[in-house]
């Protein structure tokens, strides 16, 4: 059983060159500006206030680093928000497209889609580069709490329809009741467990 215990803040990478290389497994954190992601790292951690939740959309804009022990967790920039410059957008693109073109920079990626709403072309893109790129990835459906179940369940299925993904392949969650945290601890289990595989194999190979 997955046991996170100590979360502690890394550092921040404002560009490729700065990224963190680490033995630990990295799962990255995306979706669209006000998705959630703050709350959906706090939830994880099981912190009030490690990742800062804004009102704001578009306030994060670096890639920042969280130990979680077993693995370590990347908060990606948020995308499509509209009151930011070209230029401040063409930057954030580029950091993400920096990011993923590296595999070893990511193991697994949660993809957060808020599930009162259909995904966006933003959330489509999203998944086609994470789909190009075949980098791992499950959707996060975020939310739910602000929902009935049953509309939950259809918004679930919509995210499906759109994404081109089956409902099995997404998790709904909600940072405010924690609906969906063992699902997403299971998730990460299966993470850290296949990257130490990968570990264990490469050192018998060198050996």
């Amino acid at each position: 059983m997955l046991k996170i215990t100590d979360v502690t803040f890394v550092t921040s990478a404002a560009s490729k060159s700065q990224f963190l290389h680490c033995e630990k497994p990295v799962i990255a954190v995306c979706g669209k500006s006000n998705v959630g992601k703050s709350s959906f790292i706090n939830m994880l951690a099981n912190r009030k206030k490690l990742a800062r939740v804004s009102k704001d959309p578009g306030r994060t804009r670096l890639v920042n680093y969280f130990d979680f022990g077993a693995f370590m967790l990347a908060d990606l920039p948020g995308y499509g928000f509209a009151k930011v410059s070209k230029a401040e957008k063409a930057r954030w693109a580029k950091l993400m497209e920096d990011f993923f073109a590296d595999r070893s920079n990511c193991a697994h990626a949660f993809s957060l889609v808020d599930v009162r709403h259909a995904p966006t072309a933003d959330d489509v893109n999203m998944v086609n580069f994470l789909y190009a790129g075949l980098i791992p990835f499950t959707v996060i459906a975020t939310k739910a709490d602000k929902l009935s179940r049953m509309a939950a369940m259809n918004g679930v299925k919509n995210i499906a329809a759109t994404l081109k993904c089956g409902t099995a392949d997404i998790i709904l969650t909600s940072a405010q009741t924690r609906q969906g945290l063992e699902a997403v601890h299971d998730r990460i289990e299966g993470i850290t467990g296949l990257a130490q595989n990968a570990r264990e194999a490469a050192d018998e190979s060198i050996s």
